[in-house]
């Protein structure tokens, strides 16, 4: 598609969600001269912040409901990752003839830029930030061919559709991809340049149902990449990752494709002593960003200057506090059990852990074991508290103390209660945000404002 596509067309984005690209899908019909409804069921006290975004463009909102008749006039309809192909009102706008697309399937169809593209279950925000961060290093060095990099997706300051106008051929994107949005990218059957696989662990079975089925929506990052002879594409796996070692041994012969493998020992020592990114998994996606960053080019001494430079991304196991002799961490982005125990493992100190949230319908076991041997105590909140504390219960430890708590403020009192100086609490619930929260950025933001307010 190109941007002409959209004048005079009556263009649905269904869901402004967050994280979802549809205030910045309705943002870019309207500015292309389209006749935009965006609608959803959430209604605007929720929605405030994409509304105020919006505000002065000719768009007209349904929220609070979805109405049949929308998509059925509808000759394009721009779908948030977060609704399911097999959703009714998609359905129905198919059986009626309109394009069914996405922000992530516009934005690869137009973008003239060479893209690299993270996903994983766990890491990939930091994988994506870090690969971005080198990459710019790597700007003005002699033979290298961008001029700019910039960092979008399901993370950074640059909507996607937003960027059109901005880039060029000689620019690199890189961007955070997940599982939803490689659905919808599949149905183009379009791929990034570059393609980096965190590692896989069970996630959102609630929406892909087996685990199976998110390792396959994860797979089709490498399966629609460009194979081109003269300028291969590159793509990146998890060596320690049993499923990502196979994808490795499947695409590695194919012609027009360079693969490569990382794992954390990669990392030279004087690299890993500049890292300001604690523990094994950092390490690994550390070296999953040098991966990306060697193949493109970039010289090893700018390499290790930007490696230093480099800092925790907000709310992924950041220091936020320390009060009495006590390190309060923010780990609000950790949303399954493995990035949990990533955090659980890379810290050394008596650690209480704030710990619980949506349920995606995933295994707390080896978390459970996990709290029972790393944690002198966990405070359980959300949905998922009974099913967490039943999983530390079945390690058989009955050292680790278990409290639970209603909110957010109320798990920091009881944490401050049970701690004592050199003791770090760790607010890392393993879940997702969306049985009290709007989302995992709300969730931190509640977490530090009940700290500063000890």
């Amino acid at each position: 598609m190109k941007k002409s596509d959209f004048r005079d067309k009556r263009v649905v984005v269904m869901g402004l969600g967050s994280f979802g690209g549809g205030e910045d899908s309705a943002m870019f019909a309207a500015k292309a001269g389209a006749r935009v409804l965006a609608t959803d069921l959430s209604g605007p006290n929720k929605l405030a912040a994409a509304l105020k975004s919006l505000d002065g463009l000719p768009i007209e909102f349904r929220l609070g409901e979805h109405r049949e008749e929308d998509f059925t006039s509808a000759d394009i309809v721009i779908v948030n990752p977060a609704v399911p192909p097999d959703n009714r009102y998609v359905r129905l706008a198919e059986k009626h003839k309109a394009l069914v697309t996405s922000q992530v399937e516009l934005f690869f169809q137009m973008c003239p830029a060479s893209i690299a593209a993270i996903t994983g279950a766990n890491g990939k925000s930091t994988t994506t930030a870090l690969s971005a961060h080198l990459l710019t290093a790597g700007v003005g060095q002699s033979g290298i061919g961008w001029k700019q990099v910039y960092l979008s997706g399901n993370i950074g300051h640059h909507p996607l559709l937003g960027l059109l106008d901005e880039l060029a051929a000689d620019d690199l994107v890189v961007l955070e991809i997940s599982s939803f949005q490689l659905e919808q990218l599949a149905r183009i059957k379009k791929g990034p340049d570059a393609a980096v696989i965190t590692n896989l662990t069970p996630n959102h079975l609630d929406r892909h149902g087996t685990f199976e089925a998110y390792c396959r929506a994860k797979e089709t990052i490498f399966k629609y990449q460009p194979l081109d002879v003269q300028r291969p594409c590159l793509s990146v796996f998890n060596a320690e990752d049993p499923i990502t070692r196979a994808w490795f041994t499947k695409f590695h012969t194919q012609s027009g494709r360079t693969s490569l493998a990382f794992c954390p020992d990669d990392v030279p020592d004087a690299l890993a002593a500049v890292f300001k990114c604690p523990g094994r998994a950092n390490r690994a996606n550390l070296a999953a960003a040098l991966a990306v960053a060697s193949h493109f080019g970039v010289a090893p001494d700018r390499i290790a200057a930007a490696v230093a430079t480099f800092c925790p991304l907000d709310n992924r196991l950041q220091l936020i506090a320390e009060k009495h002799g006590v390190r309060w961490y923010d780990d609000s982005k950790a949303t399954t059990p493995v990035s949990t125990l990533a955090a659980l493992e890379g810290i050394d100190e008596p650690k209480i852990l704030i710990a619980g949230g949506y349920d995606k319908g995933i295994d707390f076991s080896e978390l459970g074991k996990c709290i029972a041997r790393r944690a002198k105590a966990v405070v359980l909140i959300g949905q998922t508290a009974g099913k967490i504390e039943q999983a530390v219960r079945a390690a058989g430890s009955s050292a680790v103390i278990i409290k639970h708590a209603a909110t957010m403020p109320e798990a920091v009192v009881v944490c401050n209660a049970l701690a004592a100086p050199g003791d770090v609490v760790l607010m890392s619930p393993a879940c997702a945000s969306y049985d009290m929260f709007t989302n995992y950025i709300q969730r931190a933001n509640a977490f530090i404002t009940a700290v500063n307010a000890l």
